[in-house]
């Protein structure tokens, strides 16, 4: 492949869609530096790895040579973004979106280089904005047209209120690639309305009108759901290495490979069709291609020497050999009377249910500290310390309180 080609494969590595992908070649052809647009609403003060699949396209564009700008949305984290599930979102405080938005500055330096990143507020150019210019803004669409955004058409066929400043939300998200005149923007597949309403303003406004490159919405731990902070399924980027090895290495085979496509930079495409043709011939155990994904995330977070102690916390719980204080300690409040087997196992989310805790203490796959439990009516008590494990995946080192 020659330069062009390379790079076009490169950034629909992982894409759901490009529209236009022959307008993204014509502006790639002109050899200058494109500028590459991603809002984040800074409605949580911490970042997962979710995210960071905006982010790392992002930086591919940077290892491409564009102009990234990382856009903290501070005034449209005020309006409140429509959820998707067909309800308002409550907006934001002042002080929460600063607070949210310094923590996320300091993130995504993790995978962002900060000397190639312009980041931005929205608040630059909507804070000086009057009452009508809001009003001429939002003359540029209509509601016709809002209406055809999917969620709104839902809850307005069930007659579910729809507040007018939800109506901004789009409209605003949109100008904001008119104020920073970008070529492409990114988002992922729930904002493609959003993402479109900018190329509309674009032309509206006399410029080009954007490149929209979405991205899917990253599964989470159960393989199921969006990954999400609400859900519990999700891996921040500021957890301690052990926890992101410990989840990542808990993932199913087959969202290992989606992880791969959609956050390694160290697995091209080409050998990750060979990854998955050796594991699926037997040639390679799917735990250990798992693992090189495990140490991969936690050295980008952390660093290597942290990501290697955290695998041999893991290594350590899976075999039965090494260290296990590396696993981090979770404090649990135990009741009066103490846990039953079943309770503990439930409570420090090893195990579903109680139902299923006792399934697996059947089936003899309940270890503590290495070592098969055979008493299901044991009582533990604060200042029980422990190990719990069952079967290979899941497993917790606890201590009652």
């Amino acid at each position: 492949m020659n330069d062009l080609e390379q790079s076009l494969a490169l950034i629909a590595r992982g894409a759901d869609e490009i529209i236009k992908k022959e307008d993204l070649e014509a502006r790639l052809k002109t050899g200058r530096p494109l500028r590459i647009k991603a809002g984040f609403d800074p409605t949580a003060p911490d970042l997962h790895i979710g995210h960071t699949v905006l982010l790392n396209k992002m930086r591919q564009f940077q290892d491409l040579g564009h102009q990234v700008i990382f856009l903290i949305g501070d005034f449209t984290g005020m309006i409140g973004d429509p959820t998707g599930k067909n309800v308002t979102r409550k907006p934001l405080t002042r002080e929460d979106v600063l607070a949210n938005a310094e923590t996320y500055a300091e993130q995504v330096y993790k995978v962002l280089d900060k000397e190639k990143t312009e980041l931005r507020f929205n608040s630059e150019w909507f804070g000086k904005m009057g009452a009508a210019d809001m009003i001429r803004l939002a003359a540029q669409h209509t509601v016709a047209r809002m209406l055809e955004r999917d969620d709104f058409a839902k809850r307005y066929k069930s007659e579910q209120p729809i507040a007018i400043h939800e109506f901004l939300y789009p409209l605003v998200q949109g100008y904001d690639s008119v104020a920073l005149q970008a070529d492409v923007e990114l988002g992922g597949t729930d904002q493609k309305f959003n993402l479109l309403m900018g190329r509309a303003l674009q032309e509206h406004h006399g410029q080009a009108p954007q490149i929209v490159l979405t991205m899917p919405l990253l599964e989470g731990l159960d393989g199921v759901n969006k990954m999400s902070k609400s859900l519990g399924n999700y891996i921040g980027i500021n957890e301690p290495a052990i926890d992101i090895v410990t989840k990542t290495m808990k993932i199913g085979d087959e969202l290992m490979w989606r992880w791969f496509e959609l956050l390694s930079f160290e697995v091209s495409l080409a050998e990750l069709a060979t990854m998955k043709a050796e594991v699926a011939s037997g040639a390679v155990n799917p735990r250990d291609t798992k693992l090189r994904l495990a140490r991969e995330l936690a050295t980008r977070f952390h660093d290597a020497a942290a990501a290697e102690q955290a695998i041999a916390g893991w290594h350590a719980v899976v075999t039965g050999q090494g260290d296990t204080s590396l696993l981090p300690l979770e404090e649990i409040q135990a009741p009066a009377e103490g846990f039953r087997l079943a309770a503990l196992l439930t409570a420090a989310g090893v195990t579903p249910s109680n139902s299923e805790a006792n399934r697996k203490f059947k089936e003899r796959a309940v270890r503590i500290d290495g070592e098969v439990v055979e008493d299901a009516a044991r009582v533990f008590a604060a200042g029980f310390e422990g190990v719990l494990q069952v079967g290979k995946r899941n497993f917790a080192r606890i201590r009652l309180i």
